[in-house]
């Protein structure tokens, strides 16, 4: 089973590479966001512990997130892997994802950190934001992100450094020269 964690800075250009690495390798596509929107709408035990905490403005706690992923991968099993967006985010949920797929006999293949100069990704969002007209692509918005991005989710690069998994990816250039590095990668695995 390929299990990907594609790693980056918003505006990195995650969600653009995650399409192509789905329909490269027939991968499920794992965003925390739907799928705490699915277990909520569900009306599952796991939606209403976070909708819980949602109504209350609340983060969901990592145990429950955790809890929604190892639902999904034993629903799963029989796919040929996940693309892990926006997951994990935190050291501790590093850590949380690993035991999860252990339990189950399986682990994360790959991390692919797409690197991308501040500049550029501050110069991206402000597009993105002029184009969709999002609230949250504005200058100060971006830049607050780009703090809680390396003050949380950086630390992550040396759990999984410290694995062997860890490729940093140029992240600057045209999307398909951004998609043929990480093919490379990804095909040296899967052989």
């Amino acid at each position: 089973m390929l299990n990907i964690v594609i790693f980056g800075a918003p505006g990195s250009g995650k969600g653009t590479q995650s399409e192509k690495l789905i329909e490269k390798y027939g991968l499920k596509h794992v965003s925390t966001g739907d799928l705490l929107r699915a277990e909520i709408n569900g009306n599952t035990e796991l939606g209403k512990m976070a909708d819980s905490y949602i109504s209350k403005g609340q983060l969901v706690p990592d145990e429950v997130v955790i809890g929604m992923l190892e639902e999904l991968v034993k629903k799963n099993h029989h796919l040929k892997g996940f693309i892990f967006d926006g997951f994990p985010r935190t050291l501790m949920q590093g850590e949380a994802l690993d035991k999860m797929l252990e339990r189950h006999g399986k682990k994360v293949s790959v991390v692919l950190s797409l690197e991308v100069e501040d500049k550029e990704l501050i110069d991206r969002l402000l597009k993105r934001g002029e184009m969709s007209g999002r609230s949250d692509d504005n200058r100060e918005t971006i830049e607050s992100r780009l703090q809680v991005y390396y003050e949380q989710t950086a630390p992550l690069k040396d759990f999984y450094k410290e694995q062997g998994k860890l490729v940093k990816i140029p992240g600057q250039g045209s999307i398909d020269e951004i998609f043929t590095s990480m093919e490379t990668i990804v095909d040296r695995i899967i052989v």
